[in-house]
């Protein structure tokens, strides 16, 4: 599968990393802002094909799906286009910035048959895949206190009077848009949608929020998350059970989950993952478009939706 590439940063990157170990997997063309800058991305991964006009490079023919990590507000109209040019579609996280936006791609996605994904990592590895299956043993849920703080090195230059697009609301970033949805995706894949929903935040003076939390209702439990770009936190995340504790690494890159059952016993849950986490997002994506799915059975276009709801 061909795809395009928007977005030449450290998270494309990463996911073309990821995709050494996928066959099926090529680069068809770069886009970028700048045919400089394009060109200077594509060399390192011996691209021909740059564009600076993404409704060429959707109809050049050199691609069959597309992979977009632009700034978030620039991600509903990218889709969209991509769509109605007959290419799948896998979107870094978060999908868009309002419910209407994702109603928009849902209908775009269904009305021209192409597969749409929110590429959301985590929780398509296989420790979590188990974590979900497993979850009963820890009787009656109470609890969820997922979190995800991680001091920003562009915080400092923030801090220096340097204001970068992390800490810019008008593309959508902050933390509860970059790290926060980390939190909120895998509550709503193992509990669904909460009734009602509480939040906090500390927005910093571009208005952009540099740190949050906020309470999910669930009626018989609750979901605690935290999250934020201006602070640091190194201890584990938990699913609170009347019979035991879920406890996981990292909730935006769970590799090592275990049960700790009230009487002290303790079972490990975590599943050899042989490759990065950006990996099983992105097969999970090909083999969907590959069998003519618009949408994945994990991670749902209904789900992308209830977590940007919660979101906003």
């Amino acid at each position: 599968m061909r795809f395009g590439i928007i977005g030449t940063n450290w998270i494309t990157d990463r996911l073309l990393k990821a995709a050494r170990d996928l066959p099926a997997f090529s680069i068809g063309a770069v886009y970028s802002r700048t045919e400089e800058r394009g060109r200077e991305f594509a060399a390192k991964y011996g691209v021909a094909a740059v564009y600076t006009d993404l409704a060429e490079m959707f109809q050049s023919g050199n691609i069959d799906a597309v992979y977009i990590a632009s700034p978030n507000t620039f991600h509903v109209e990218q889709s969209i286009l991509a769509l109605e040019n007959g290419i799948h579609v896998l979107c870094e996280k978060p999908a868009v910035t309002s419910v209407a936006e994702m109603d928009r791609v849902i209908e775009a996605s269904r009305k021209h048959g192409k597969m749409y994904m929110e590429a959301m990592k985590s929780i398509v590895t296989p420790t979590f895949l188990n974590l979900k299956k497993n979850m009963d043993k820890v009787g009656q849920i109470r609890r969820f206190v997922f979190h995800f703080n991680q001091y920003s090195s562009r915080y400092d230059k923030y801090k220096e009077g340097i204001i970068e697009n992390a800490f810019k609301p008008e593309f959508g970033n902050g933390a509860k848009m970059d790290l926060g949805v980390y939190c909120i995706a895998p509550i709503i894949h193992l509990a669904g949608e909460p009734e009602r929903v509480l939040k906090n935040s500390y927005s910093l003076s571009t208005g952009a929020d540099g740190q949050g939390s906020m309470i999910l209702d669930y009626k018989e439990f609750e979901a605690v998350v935290m999250y934020s770009k201006i602070t640091d936190s190194y201890v584990p995340c938990e699913i609170q059970g009347e019979e035991g504790v879920i406890e996981i690494n990292k909730i935006s890159d769970p590799t090592q989950v275990a049960i700790k059952y009230r009487d002290g016993q303790t079972e490990d849950l975590s599943m050899p993952q042989k490759f990065d986490t950006m990996y099983y997002e992105l097969k999970e994506f090909m083999n969907c478009a590959e069998n003519g799915q618009i949408e994945s059975a994990i991670n749902t276009h209904e789900i992308s939706r209830q977590v940007i709801k919660v979101l906003t």
